[in-house]
């Protein structure tokens, strides 16, 4: 591997349904209205991506923010955009979500968090690893690929990578998310410390010793840029959750660049430098409602205006 890049989740909502997964933000928030953002902001921030050499890690949001109507509506809109499929971290789908859904799809992410059952029944009582499972093959059926998320720290050992292994070579696993837990206030793990660069590249290490053709993402957070090198060369192919529109151009993000360079990558795209874009021209070329456009440019504006 000689390349690498950022990789942009691009989220719909800050409101979820369940809201009892221990390590997450949303449990810490009451069950006020449907926090969820509108068309033209996704649209503007999937423009964004495009021009800046990011890719699309997945799609996703919080169970029940949207009804499978509405977020086939906007996923539709997003594709009209993108000219691409998406990956879809949305929940277990069924198979009559996921056929209608088709069109805009390229595979379903499964956010299985952790392996160990029993630490699993604790941190995530309301998100079962068995529909994710059953959704794993039905989307295999129907034509797409399958990837996982796993958060390492949440009480696992490196032992527990046999039942990891297991469900990759079962379901056909083509990715993986390795996130480093990011211990939230007001939850369990507030007090707890995120795992060790050692520890997280332990997992990338052996995953890319097991699989030398996975794709294999690692999760940075904003106060662990300085271990990228380290998980690159341990196997991972790329990086995300550092919040690049908030950080573009920051000392962090110049961390990101650098440490591509001491793993000896290539870095795709950039989190740095603004390219030279006709942004009106970028957004009346699009094959949108015209009102949706200008709405599309100003939140583009926005943005641009920030990381500026």
């Amino acid at each position: 591997m000689d390349k690498t890049w950022f990789e942009r989740a691009i989220f719909f909502s800050w409101y979820c349904g369940i809201r009892d997964c221990a390590y997450c933000y949303m449990s810490t928030q009451p069950d006020s209205k449907k926090a969820v953002r509108s068309k033209e902001s996704l649209i503007a921030e999937l423009i964004l991506c495009k021009k800046l050499g990011w890719k699309i890690g997945f799609i996703s949001g919080g169970i029940g923010a949207f009804s499978h109507s509405r977020f086939k509506e906007v996923i539709s809109d997003m594709h009209k955009v993108s000219g691409e499929k998406f990956w879809l971290n949305i929940g277990a789908l069924s198979e009559k979500e996921l056929k209608d859904l088709l069109p805009y799809t390229c595979g379903v992410v499964g956010s299985i968090e952790t392996v160990n059952r029993k630490i699993h029944d604790k941190v995530c009582p309301s998100k079962p690893i068995e529909p994710y499972l059953k959704m794993f093959s039905v989307s295999s059926k129907l034509g797409l690929k399958n990837v996982i998320t796993i958060i390492i720290g949440l009480g696992e050992s490196i032992d527990d990578f046999a039942e990891f292994e297991k469900i990759v070579k079962k379901y056909k696993i083509v990715k993986v998310h390795f996130y480093g837990l990011n211990p939230q206030k007001g939850t369990v793990f507030e007090n707890c410390k995120p795992p060790t660069e050692e520890y997280q590249a332990e997992w990338i290490s052996k995953t890319r010793e097991k699989f030398p053709s996975i794709d294999i993402q690692c999760g940075i957070w904003l106060d662990r840029v300085d271990r990228v090198g380290t998980l690159l060369k341990a196997g991972a192919n790329s990086i995300s959750k550092f919040p690049a529109l908030n950080k573009f151009g920051s000392k962090e993000a110049f961390e990101i660049e650098k440490q591509a360079k001491l793993a000896g990558r290539e870095f795709v795209g950039t989190l740095t430098k603004l390219p030279l874009v006709d942004w009106d021209s970028e957004v009346n070329k699009l094959k949108i409602d015209p009102e949706l456009k200008k709405k599309v440019l100003v939140k583009l504006e926005q943005y641009l205006k920030k990381m500026k």
